[in-house]
């Protein structure tokens, strides 16, 4: 086989990986919502959690296929950058996905306390409750620019870590004490609020539809020193959401809740301030409206 019909077929391989790649995604999403008292996905849900991460991985590959030359070119010159065109790319296909297997439309409470996306620093520093894939999807609704912090493994999901890549959002490694990953979490965190982009933190750490796990510390270094406003997030995602017929229940007037996400008021960190208290605050915001299912996790919490 000659160099150029084995570059081919690597390619033709990549490119058809997000087939197989988005197996395991299924099997992740099946097991959060095998906890009682949420309902299994069904056959159809793990249909649509399939197609779902398909849609999403190949159009990402396509996006950033596209975006590439841009971004090559913009660092051998140093004159441009594709961030904006990233993030767009991010967001069709966000709501695309949301839109063909989610529900029709995300419902936005509280958009009035979203703060300008003019690019001002230092930027607030976004948290939210983390459940479902379907969060990394509805949370483009709100129509804002920001960076994610992802686990290192990310970068090697077909078209999924490329786009990010090509949007310069942050990686980790979660595996033991890395302390050069961690130092470079916050240096390239830091960098980015201080230029006037929005960071998006889950706190939590992990997806969880049951029981409410403790926030982690990351989020609210970063709004402390940076005196950022932290933004807190409700995502409210229905319990039929996967296993629902939709869309194919719109041929037949069925009806479909919709995922709501409600925006806060923002919560101005100060220099000094009490990192728990920030945590406590947050927590409550978040979890305010949002119905428990399960328990608390972790250390209950402490009274003010």
């Amino acid at each position: 086989m000659s160099a150029t019909a084995a570059l081919m077929a690597l390619a033709l391989a990549y490119a058809a990986s997000p087939i197989i790649i988005a197996i395991p995604s299924v099997l992740q999403e099946r097991r959060i919502w095998k906890s009682t008292p949420l309902p299994s996905l069904s056959l159809v849900g793990m249909v649509k959690v399939y197609l779902f991460n398909v849609l999403w991985m190949g159009g990402a590959l396509v996006g950033s296929l596209l975006l590439l030359p841009k971004y090559v070119l913009g660092k051998t010159m140093g004159r441009f950058d594709c961030l904006r065109e990233a993030h767009a790319v991010e967001r069709f296909l966000a709501k695309m996905c949301c839109v063909c297997f989610v529900c029709p439309n995300v419902e936005i409470r509280g958009a009035e306390n979203l703060p300008a996306d003019d690019g001002s620093s230092p930027a607030p520093v976004y948290v939210a409750n983390h459940s479902s894939q379907v969060d990394l999807a509805v949370v483009y609704f709100l129509e804002r620019r920001f960076r994610w912090i992802a686990k290192d493994s990310v970068k090697f999901l077909p078209g999924v870590g490329l786009i990010m890549t090509l949007n310069e959002h942050v990686f980790i490694q979660r595996t033991g004490k890395n302390r050069k990953s961690v130092s470079n979490l916050f240096e390239r965190s830091n960098r980015a609020i201080r230029s006037g982009l929005p960071m998006f933190f889950f706190p939590q750490g992990t997806r969880r539809m049951t029981g409410r796990l403790p926030f982690k510390d990351g989020a609210y270094t970063l709004a402390i020193d940076n005196e950022s406003r932290l933004i807190p997030v409700s995502i409210d995602i229905p319990l039929g959401c996967w296993n629902s017929w939709y869309p194919l229940c719109l041929l037949w007037g069925g009806s479909v809740s919709n995922v709501v996400l409600t925006v806060h008021k923002p919560i101005q960190a100060r220099e000094g301030m009490d990192k728990e208290e920030l945590k406590r605050e947050t927590y409550d915001a978040i979890f305010s409206v949002i119905p428990l299912i399960g328990e608390e996790v972790g250390e209950p919490k402490k009274e003010r």
